[in-house]
């Protein structure tokens, strides 16, 4: 008993620390494709005149689009798995497939929306489709084989009823759903409309007019990769880690009560907890800070000058 729950601990904390990484790499790779919530201002932006040499792949949204790879990636590896390949071996393999897939997607995406945009002028950039088709595979893989290894954890170490696949599938739909809601927000306002006052949101008539310059000539989709390693892709891989870990610790330490009802028991007392922090954060946030408004917006710079 003691030894089974030490193993469980111990696979809660990798599976959070997989899950972690996941998190990170699945939202530094959206928002370098210009696959979240802003990829409708980079659609939209040529429209209104304003040509750019940002990269969009997007013919999803998050949840979908690694719902599918994960499953795929994790289908693949289960297969290998069958015919007694090494389980690492057969997880690397699983989630290289995956990414040529999503390669495929994101070439043909970008291509197929930079072609529909040609009578505004918004040509397609042959380096930008080489460089940051190269970067957002290499950060779809590590988000894909964290997550199917944090999968196969929990089949092997834990004894999961559900098959490798299916496990794949849920995951890598909570993996999209934790980074679009979560890491997504700091690239589509904070980095996409920095000439916005903060707090400011983005009104009509700003619409389609992205951030296209950086410091030293015109800004790339990496340039956005470097923002989000910083900001969003840390939260969105403390989000997902913070889901899974506390996932499989409730499953772990109070499945054996109550025939299976005390794991669901602890549930909605973590559900209610966070319930209670999350409108402290929310009350405190608006007391503090207070409705945007360009009285306050122009304080500071009339202090300043």
């Amino acid at each position: 008993m003691v030894e089974n729950l030490v193993l469980g601990i111990g696979v809660t904390a990798l599976a959070g620390a997989l899950a972690t990484v996941a998190g990170a790499a699945e939202d530094t790779e959206s928002d370098i494709g210009s696959q979240g919530d802003p990829n409708s201002q980079v659609q939209l932006a040529p429209q209104m005149g304003y040509i750019h040499r940002i990269y969009n792949k997007a013919i999803s949204g998050e949840p979908p689009a690694y719902g599918l790879w994960c499953a795929l990636g994790a289908g693949i590896a289960w297969a290998f798995m069958a015919i007694n390949l090494n389980a690492i071996l057969a997880l690397i393999v699983g989630a290289a497939v995956a990414v040529f897939v999503q390669g495929v997607y994101a070439t043909t995406a970008y291509l197929g929306r930079t072609a529909s945009l040609a009578k505004f002028e918004q040509p397609v950039y042959i380096d930008i489709l080489k460089s940051v088709t190269t970067v957002t595979m290499a950060h779809a893989f590590v988000a894909i084989f964290t997550t199917i290894s944090m999968c196969y954890l929990m089949v092997a170490a834990l004894g999961h009823p559900f098959p490798l696949p299916l496990l794949g599938l849920v995951w890598g739909i909570a993996l999209g759903a934790a980074g679009s809601a979560t890491g997504n927000p700091f690239y589509g306002k904070e980095r996409q409309y920095q000439e916005q006052k903060f707090g400011a949101g983005v009104p009509i008539s700003a619409s389609g007019n992205i951030v296209r310059y950086a410091e030293a000539g015109e800004r790339s989709s990496l340039d956005n990769g470097w923002f989000t390693s910083k900001l969003g892709g840390p939260a969105s891989g403390l989000c997902f880690g913070l889901i899974v870990f506390f996932e499989l610790w409730r499953t772990v330490l109070f499945e054996p009560f109550a025939g299976g009802w005390g794991a669901v028991i602890a549930g909605v007392v973590v559900i209610l907890i966070f319930m209670v922090i999350d409108r402290f954060v929310e009350t405190w946030a608006r007391t503090t800070f207070g409705p945007y408004t360009e009285v306050a917006a122009a304080e500071p710079e009339e202090a300043a000058s």
